[in-house]
């Protein structure tokens, strides 16, 4: 295993916030407010991928989040969806999908559904996406959004992520938007040769880890610091024992 620190400090360095805020926004402004909001806080802070800017600003962030949140949808800054959980900062989203290098005919999982938004942004860009959620309000609350919006194809399950979806394995890309303290290995076995996962590690200090599986063996490399709500359930339990 070989580990490495890629600088991060240009995608770090500017914090932005969109100029958004209307209580009674019509469809016009929310357009209007998430092209600024890709300009300014996403390509604005350094994320080049062209096709993950694109599918940023054709899903609307409003539609996965309370209606008493929807005037700050395209601010950059996590939001509260209810059962003590956050949607991403919309940098966060466009950072950790860039990541994931996608080529769009990939198979991709995704480990806490959450509102549904991450899971929208890659199906506009690929195939296939698998989402599971621990909390089953959440999950069913996102499966309905991502249905209302033509998303139907994401398969959204309830369950514990950490030991992911091995009837569906494996997979070309999976993004873990729940930080544990450690690595789950589950996840890393169910990454196809050649897959990419981009995780949160850490309890009180995190970092963006991306593991790359290749034919040497599993790379590991420290992307960001970032802050993420805890990965409940198994994840809770440490770090397996060795047998």
């Amino acid at each position: 295993m070989s580990v490495r620190r890629i600088p991060w400090g240009a995608a770090a360095a500017v914090f932005v916030l969109g100029a958004c805020g209307r209580l009674d926004a019509s469809a016009a402004d929310r357009k209007v407010d998430r092209n600024r909001m890709v300009l300014t806080q996403i390509a604005g802070r350094g994320v080049e991928d062209e096709r993950v800017l694109e599918a940023m600003n054709r899903v609307p962030r409003h539609a996965f989040v309370p209606e008493d949140q929807r005037r700050f949808a395209y601010e950059d800054r996590p939001l509260r969806i209810g059962e003590g959980q956050t949607i991403s900062q919309p940098f966060i989203v466009g950072f950790m999908t860039a990541a994931l290098e996608l080529r769009g005919d990939e198979k991709v999982l995704e480990i806490g559904t959450g509102s549904g938004y991450q899971a929208a942004i890659l199906a506009e860009l690929v195939p296939e996406v698998f989402s599971i959620e621990i909390v089953p309000t959440l999950a069913r609350r996102a499966d309905a959004v991502l249905d209302s919006l033509g998303y139907g194809r994401v398969r959204v399950r309830v369950a514990d992520g950490y030991r992911g979806w091995p009837e569906h394995a494996p997979f070309d890309a999976i993004i873990v938007t729940a930080a544990p303290d450690h690595i789950p290995e589950p996840l890393v076995e169910q990454l196809s040769e050649g897959g990419r996962m981009i995780l949160p590690v850490g309890r009180s200090a995190q970092d963006l880890v991306r593991i790359r599986r290749t034919e040497a063996g599993i790379i590991h490399e420290q992307v960001l610091p970032v802050r993420f709500v805890p990965m409940t359930g198994e994840a809770e339990r440490g770090r397996p024992r060795e047998r």
